[in-house]
């Protein structure tokens, strides 16, 4: 798996580790949601990564977001575990650089 680069604002480069931590924590509570058909909790954190990703620098995550949010709206188990997929390898593969 590539290594994703992301260059850090600085402005957020002291908040962005325990906001991709705060991230990996909601891959963990959508997870236990998916298990429970609980697309409303689903709906509700990719919708809150969505607004959050850009502001960050992390425009994947915004985009990765939003694709979670349709998806548990449209109450989709296999394309919501698609794009939570996609949220953990990503974030399994970002690397912040900072100026």
């Amino acid at each position: 798996m590539d290594t994703i680069l992301v260059r850090a604002k600085p402005k957020f480069a002291d908040r962005i580790p325990a906001y991709l931590q705060n991230c990996r924590q909601n891959v963990i509570a959508m997870q236990d949601a998916l298990d429970r058909v609980d697309f409303e909790t689903v709906t509700i954190l990719g919708h809150q990564m969505r607004g959050s990703g850009g502001a960050y620098g992390f425009h994947a995550i915004t985009d990765i977001g939003a694709a979670l949010q349709q998806a548990a709206e449209s109450a989709d188990t296999d394309a919501s575990r698609k794009w939570l997929g996609e949220l953990s390898s990503y974030l399994d593969r970002v690397e912040i650089i900072s100026d």
